[in-house]
């Protein structure tokens, strides 16, 4: 969850630089810097619990990347 936090963060200056460049509003930067981010953290979130899920069936094994037992990813 650290790296998807970090990931987060830095998200978050990466959209309002690149919004505040293509508009020059604070306004419309301030609301894509914090609706998109979010959004994608989330998704960031289930794509990498997907992936791991993928890789433990193509590879046979029954344990997340953080070596806990049992856990699936979320349908």
């Amino acid at each position: 969850m650290a790296k998807t936090l970090s990931f987060g963060i830095m998200h978050v200056g990466i959209a309002f630089g690149v919004t505040y460049a293509l508009t020059g509003n604070l306004a419309v930067s301030g609301a894509v810097t914090f609706i998109e981010p979010a959004v994608n953290t989330v998704a960031h979130y289930f794509f990498d619990r997907y992936w791991d899920g993928r890789e433990r069936r193509h590879h046979g094994t029954s344990t997340t990347a953080g070596g806990e037992p049992g856990l699936t990813p979320a349908a």
